[in-house]
């Protein structure tokens, strides 16, 4: 599964952290069965996002704005101010094999995830 993330200007590695703990403690997903992160080539520099992703000992992959404006996500997001139809949802539909959301995408405090399979 890819679980697509977006998150905060200036978010720490630990508010990522509680946030993937949070989605996979309340969505009986496992973290054994996450593949990788994605998220927007907006959040590339968010050390906090980096860090947490490497502190997982998992990968992020970085999608550019084509990308996640190919895929129409099935909630409203904020995202539309930098010219994006979303984020969390559009970087995890975009890299999974069935282009099938497991988890829309949800809020926990400045970081967004959404799962797809």
């Amino acid at each position: 599964m890819i679980v697509g993330i977006g998150a905060r200007r200036g978010v720490t590695e630990q508010e990522v952290l509680d946030a993937v703990s949070d989605m996979l403690s309340n969505s009986g997903l496992s973290f054994s069965d996450i593949d990788c992160f994605a998220s927007s080539t907006l959040k590339a520099d968010e050390e906090g996002l980096i860090q947490a992703v490497r502190t997982l000992g998992k990968e992020i992959r970085f999608l550019p704005d084509e990308v996640l404006n190919d895929t129409d996500p099935e909630s409203e997001s904020q995202a539309g101010r930098f010219g994006l139809k979303g984020v969390a949802e559009p970087a995890a539909l975009a890299l999974s094999t069935h282009k099938k959301l497991i988890l829309k995408k949800k809020i926990y405090g400045r970081v967004t995830i959404a799962v797809a399979e």
